[in-house]
């Protein structure tokens, strides 16, 4: 364990670091932070910190950055709850962005955005998976006599439309009339019920314009019974200095392209203090995310949860990242 001297000129590096993105020299550390030792001790200090492989310089005569053990030194043993507080948003701002939202995908969508804008990195939220979700409502919209949208609704507001083209026409009426025999039958059903309704003898149920409806309801029950995710601040991310060079950037971009391997990807493997997992560097599980670091906590209750995620730079500022997803948490738990 480092000496608390140590641990203060290391937090004084990586802020400056985090802050400015260039290498840090001991001058600058003794002249921005009051940390009543000479430069002379602050450089012999630096040297030893190097030694033990928290910080490292990229180039000779250049000044130290942080390791991802340095980074790690910072999380577990310097980083504060107050100062994780200090960075949480107002509760009253929660509560007004819960308000706003009329249906959970559109508060995910809303908290997805405000979590890349406070941590001006690329936030990713995971849709709970769980095939309990029960069946609120069937809508069916008529665009023209040979086309419709199917709206499906479950209790814990997800919400999943296809669009249907019918091999003949169906006029408004009937399709109403439809929409009220297939909510008779699957209101209260769970989402991954459809698929057997579409195999039903009931005779309302095997005309052709019924099932083309029911495979569409199939097909949007089971988009709801996978992960799937939404993302904001890419665009944020790319004018990091760090990824430039969009290149540097393509792994994570490649693992954003399949849902199913993201989750597996962010998923759990332990959790730290207050349900956040923050992985830095080399200690995510896929290679592809050995270039950032990943802040992730779950949210949801039982077999109904989803995964919140934050990507960024090694050189995230970790006090900030972890309140706004603590923060985020609590927004999609309803706390």
């Amino acid at each position: 364990m480092l000496s608390s001297r140590r641990q203060r000129i290391l937090c004084a590096l990586i802020e400056e670091y985090v802050a400015n993105a260039c290498p840090v020299g001991s001058r600058t550390i003794a002249e921005n932070h009051k940390l009543g030792v000479s430069p002379a001790t602050i450089r012999n200090e630096l040297s030893a910190l190097e030694d033990e492989g928290y910080i490292t310089q990229p180039h000779t005569s250049a000044g130290r950055i942080p390791t991802d053990a340095g980074y790690r030194e910072f999380v577990d043993e310097i980083l504060t709850d107050e100062g994780v507080a200090a960075h949480m948003p107002q509760t009253s701002a929660i509560e007004e962005l819960r308000r706003s939202a009329d249906a959970l995908d559109d508060l995910i969508e809303r908290t997805n955005s405000e979590l890349a804008r406070l941590t001006e990195c690329l936030s990713v939220i995971m849709s709970p998976v769980s095939a309990a979700s029960r069946i609120r409502q069937v809508s069916l919209i008529s665009l023209t006599d040979l086309s419709a949208l199917v709206v499906l609704v479950t209790d814990d507001g997800q919400v999943a439309n296809e669009n249907v083209i019918f091999a003949s026409a169906l006029s408004a009426t009937d399709l109403s009339a439809l929409e009220g025999q297939l909510n008779h039958a699957l209101v209260g059903r769970a989402a991954d019920e459809v698929s057997t309704l579409a195999a039903s003898a009931d005779p309302a149920f095997r005309t052709e314009h019924a099932q083309v409806v029911l495979h569409a309801l199939s097909c949007a029950a089971a988009t709801l019974t996978r992960a799937r995710s939404t993302r904001s601040g890419m665009s944020t991310l790319l004018r990091k200095p760090e990824f430039h060079d969009s290149e540097s950037l393509l792994p994570v971009m490649e693992i954003l392209e399949d849902d199913t391997v993201l989750f597996k990807a962010l998923g759990p493997d332990g959790e730290d203090a207050d349900g956040i997992r923050i992985r830095i560097g080399h200690e995510n599980a896929s290679e592809q995310l050995f270039g950032v670091s990943v802040v992730a906590g779950a949210y949801g209750r039982g077999p109904y949860q989803g995964m919140i995620a934050v990507i960024g730079p090694t050189r995230m500022d970790y006090s900030k990242t972890i309140g706004a997803v603590q923060a985020a948490r609590r927004m999609l738990n309803g706390e």
